[in-house]
């Protein structure tokens, strides 16, 4: 027998992620606030093309959003071809949006009101990870419902991680990106200073990835993207801009000192403000070159 799944949200990560569930395992309705990529996807694919989110969620056991905010994944709740018109009772909402706790604690909250289930499971990997089904994905929620989404996110993820209640998934996804957002601009501030003092980036970055100072960032993103001038575009710094941002309010909801990420927070949307909204989140490195007047070369 196969499951009646609807997927919302055919962004850069969420195509990769739906043709997944794209497979005979799987009965997979989708939709896309532009209805050009929802016609693309389902001319390409075994799928049923969903005209609204109520369209899309009628007859699912399970509902999966994956959007650039929980505001516009709240936002799709209402109105007669919001998802509560179409969801019945017991079916399960799966927010992979990289969201805030709070408003996945509301939308649980008003769900349940329904008999509707929900679980926050945020994603990381990236689009390569998307495309190869090899995800991490961190889990907020009711164990039993883990249970249950259990077959849809293994098929769309290799690492799966209980977190624990609503929302924790969200704030973790945060806290990693903000941890991320660090290791980007102090890297960045590091080679910048060394290239003024005299040493060659490539030079610093082979010292430092043999070192305790090395990242992900030092790694593989200065050497592949900064170092070349490539900077693909393959995560938005809006979006990172927007996970710092909850990082830093988890925090202060928590009451844990956090100079560092709040710092970041201000310096990674003074970024995106400067960069504007298509920059890719390693572009960063240009503001801080444009602050001290040179590039890392």
């Amino acid at each position: 027998m196969t499951t009646a799944i609807a997927f919302l949200g055919l962004g850069a990560i969420g195509t990769p992620m739906a043709r997944h569930l794209a497979i005979p395992a799987f009965s997979l309705a989708v939709w896309n606030r532009t209805g050009a990529k929802t016609a693309a996807f389902a001319a390409a694919h075994p799928v049923r093309a969903a005209a609204t989110p109520a369209d899309a969620a009628r007859g699912a056991a399970i509902v999966v959003t994956c959007l650039p905010t929980s505001r516009e994944v709240e936002s799709l709740l209402d109105g007669p071809d919001g998802l509560l018109a179409g969801m019945a009772r017991g079916t399960l909402l799966v927010d992979c949006t990289s969201g805030d706790p709070a408003t996945s604690k509301r939308m649980a909250a008003r769900l349940a009101e329904h008999g509707i289930g929900f679980i926050d499971a945020p994603v990381s990997g990236g689009v390569v990870g998307a495309e190869h089904g090899k995800l991490t994905i961190m889990v907020g929620g009711d164990a039993a419902l883990l249970d249950r989404a259990m077959p849809v996110l293994k098929a769309m993820g290799e690492k799966i991680v209980h977190c624990g209640a609503v929302g924790a998934g969200d704030a973790l996804k945060a806290v990693n990106n903000a941890l991320l957002a660090v290791h980007i601009w102090s890297a960045a501030e590091g080679l910048l200073a060394l290239s003024r003092a005299g040493v060659k980036p490539a030079v610093a970055l082979d010292v430092i990835n043999a070192s305790s100072g090395r990242s992900n960032s030092s790694m593989n993103l200065f050497p592949e993207r900064v170092l070349t001038r490539a900077f693909p575009r393959t995560f938005r710094l809006a979006l990172l801009d927007k996970d710092v941002g909850i990082a830093a309010q988890v925090a202060r909801d928590e009451k844990v000192p956090s100079p560092l990420i709040q710092l970041t927070a201000e310096l990674f949307r003074a970024a995106h403000g400067a960069l504007g909204e298509e920059a890719d989140h390693v572009e960063a490195v240009k503001y801080l070159e444009q602050m001290a007047g040179g590039e890392i070369q």
